[in-house]
């Protein structure tokens, strides 16, 4: 259902299909070129043999992050050269893998630093970071969820 204050013309779809074997996955976006290749953790049992699923929405959140600011400092007058990000998170494997029966088997803490080359004011550069959390898409999906997030945005003059 299409939110009533949103034009059906802002609306993007994405389909994807995969195909899988045991733990591991190839994931096809249609209409591009690129797959993404898949495979569980040692610890949730599997090979290794691609990035788990925890560390592809790791990626998506940073990505998300990135591309989002680079647009919002754009709609500032802005501009930003260079992103650095570096994430921590901690999940509790108790129900993923455990299968126990209480418990969230949402990431729970995330811990985002980054650093950010601009010659932005503080001011603008404090602006940056709250409108770029507010509109890009991951950090919304992993916010709403109620995961604890820290975020600290440095500011590495150009």
């Amino acid at each position: 259902m299409i939110n009533e204050l949103t034009t059906p013309s802002t609306i993007v779809t994405f389909k994807l299909n995969s195909d899988g074997i045991g733990k591991s996955q190839t994931i096809f976006r249609e209409g591009s070129p690129h797959m993404i290749k898949v495979d569980a953790s040692s610890e949730a049992g599997g090979k290794g043999t691609a990035p788990s699923p925890i560390s592809y929405v790791l990626s998506a959140l940073i990505s998300s992050l990135q591309v989002t600011a680079q647009i919002v400092a754009k709609d500032f007058g802005a501009e930003l050269r260079g992103l650095e990000f570096d994430i921590e998170a901690s999940l509790d494997t108790a129900v993923f893998i455990g299968g126990a029966q209480e418990g969230n088997p949402n990431i729970q803490d995330v811990i985002i630093k980054a650093i950010v080359e601009t010659n932005m004011s503080d001011d603008l550069f404090e602006k940056l970071h709250s409108e770029t959390t507010r509109r890009s898409p991951i950090y919304q999906l992993f916010f709403r969820s109620g995961t604890n997030i820290t975020a600290q945005w440095i500011r590495r003059s150009l």
